[in-house]
């Protein structure tokens, strides 16, 4: 049996080897991406002493710096010809920097307020424009030139999110018991950065060495050049590439929402910033594991739309328990238990979701964009995580927040209202927005008549 590019479908079939591999890259992600989206404003605001409205401006205006970097990343990885493919050598080239970039992040020195922006500016986009764009974004459309074989992409998909978290959970369960241990100073800080991003890098070139491109299409080959306007419109017009990128996106502001807030909601409500909220993290993250490696089950039966569904419904619901008692640590950690199982379906195969988006665009405009595709999808996460972060950080300076280099400021009553009503209403305004998308999303019935005239076109030669 053959597939679209005469060999035989065993050679699209990916061994879990490779797929563990594969995986390694999202867990070395994660680790730095883990502490800019969670820990990172409660170092800048309790650690350095910076207002949280000059973090909200770092972090707003460095995320749209980072989504136009996305784009330009994602043509110079489809004009990247090397012995190691398009994608596959920036996670090499890019590893040491972003390794170092991630203990820059910690080193923000005692001076005058315009020199730490400087200096927060600076570094946070040196880690996240460049170095983190370099490495995640051939990473991700990396997955579309190993396989062509859906339920492949499908697993790498799953491997990836299921073996992403433990990066998160280095970043965020471990670091605040270790930064105690350290001392509890910005230095405890710079260390425990550095023990992660030694381990980042060994994941990294874990996935270099066993992720190989063996998708070869002639009919591309042989394309001429695109023209820029021309990739764009093709990216634009297709629809299910808008409905994968707000999936995507709602799934960064959910974790950038719960990340944020709960460190804050841990130590100012319920008084407790070490053991509860590293508990409450490590029961999410470890269930959204759990969850996500039983989703193979289900997407036989259900497909990924409907499953993706049936879990932000749950997500919902659990979210909306939360409100029956706001101030409990037991009713906070049921509704982390409900919430972790309902977002394991949309994270398990979002990215699968956009490998089936360059497949249709490739079928409706006859250009294959696995690399621009993924930078645009890159783009609308990372302002919508900013715009995230930026909107909390704002609401908590227009709250009344307290910065200090200490972080014993007594909050006024404002700000700690503010910190319980974010984390109650945020997550229930994003799950109505993937319930709203997931409904409307219908690629997963069209998808096997799609591949079937792509075969066909393939073997004439044609995208």
């Amino acid at each position: 049996m053959k597939n679209m590019n005469g060999e035989s479908v065993k050679n699209g079939r990916l061994s879990w080897k490779t797929r563990f591999a594969y995986g390694c890259g999202d867990t070395a992600c994660n680790v730095v991406f883990g502490m800019i989206s969670t820990v990172l404003t409660l170092f800048y605001t309790d650690y350095v002493g910076v207002s949280a409205a000059t973090v909200g401006m770092v972090m707003l205006l460095s995320r749209l710096f980072d989504g136009f970097s996305d784009v330009v990343m994602g043509f110079i990885v489809e004009k990247t010809n090397s012995k190691w493919g398009k994608s596959r050598p920036w996670i090499l080239w890019m590893s040491v920097p972003y390794a170092i970039s991630a203990v820059l992040l910690f080193t923000v020195p005692h001076s005058t307020n315009m020199v730490q922006f400087l200096y927060m500016f600076v570094t946070y986009n040196f880690c996240t424009t460049i170095c983190y764009t370099a490495i995640n974004l051939p990473y991700g459309s990396l997955s579309a030139m190993m396989t062509r074989i859906s339920g492949e992409r499908d697993m790498l998909s799953i491997v990836r999110m299921g073996m992403s978290p433990f990066g998160r959970i280095l970043a965020v369960t471990c670091t605040l018991p270790l930064v105690k241990l350290f001392g509890d100073t910005q230095s405890a800080w710079v260390m425990t950065m550095a023990l992660w991003a030694a381990v980042a890098l060994i994941l990294l070139l874990v996935c270099f060495k066993n992720c190989e491109e063996t998708v070869h299409i002639e009919a591309q080959q042989n394309q001429e050049m695109i023209p820029v306007k021309k990739a764009f419109k093709a990216l634009i017009t297709n629809q299910y590439f808008w409905a994968v990128l707000i999936l995507w996106m709602m799934q960064n502001v959910i974790y950038g929402i719960t990340g944020t807030i709960l460190p804050y909601y841990c130590k100012y409500i319920f008084g407790n910033d070490t053991w509860m909220y590293s508990a409450l993290y490590l029961t999410e993250t470890l269930l959204i594991v759990a969850a996500t490696f039983c989703c193979p089950v289900l997407l036989k039966r259900f497909g990924k739309r409907n499953m993706s569904l049936a879990g932000a419904c749950l997500a919902l619901a659990g979210q909306i328990i939360f409100f029956l008692n706001p101030t409990s640590f037991a009713w906070m950690a049921l509704s982390c238990v409900i919430r972790a199982i309902g977002l394991a379906p949309l994270n398990s195969i979002v990215f699968g979701l956009l490998g089936d988006v360059v497949e249709f665009g490739q079928w409706k405009t006859h250009l294959r964009q696995e690399s621009l595709i993924f930078a645009g999808g890159s783009v609308g996460t990372k302002i919508g995580s900013g715009l995230a972060s930026a909107g909390m950080t704002g609401l908590l300076s227009l709250a009344g927040y307290i910065s200090s280099t200490t972080g014993t400021a007594v909050q006024p009553q404002s700000a700690i209202d503010m910190i319980m009503n974010i984390y109650k209403l945020g997550p229930v305004i994003v799950w109505v927005v993937v319930i709203i998308t997931l409904s409307l999303y219908k690629l997963d019935k069209r998808y096997p008549a799609i591949m079937e005239e792509l075969a066909e076109r393939e073997l004439k030669g044609e995208l």
